[in-house]
């Protein structure tokens, strides 16, 4: 269960990582479009947000973020394959979303991690 939280708590803390670069940004610079800019900012802030519940409903066994978790996995490993395609194909990228989403799934999935989080509450 430790290593699932710690993963967990890894990408959290990459993607406030990534919500502060992308504010950064945003005030530092001008973006060809400030709706666009704003927008991927908001969405990126919501999946931070979405992450840090899913942490601590980890600490405290909850059973719902089996699901929440594997959610967030399968978008991940979604846009761990596109860093694998078109011409800013980025494959260090991709391996590095792909990898800990496949194991963060087979973590959730198994026994003791499916006992831990039994409490429904």
């Amino acid at each position: 269960m430790w290593l699932l939280i710690a993963l967990l708590t890894a990408e959290f803390l990459l993607m406030a990582g990534v919500s502060a670069y992308l504010i950064i940004q945003l005030i530092v610079s001008t973006p060809v479009s400030v709706a666009s800019g704003i927008a991927v900012f908001v969405l990126t802030l919501v999946a931070t947000v979405w992450l840090a519940y899913i942490v601590v409903g980890a600490l405290r066994g909850r059973a719902w973020i089996r699901g929440a978790a594997i959610v967030w996995q399968v978008m991940q490993f979604a846009i761990g394959i596109g860093c694998f395609q078109g011409l800013t194909a980025t494959p260090a990228v991709g391996w590095a979303l792909i990898v800990p989403a496949v194991v963060v799934v087979l973590l959730l999935l198994s026994r003791p991690v499916v006992r831990a989080t039994a409490h429904r509450g």
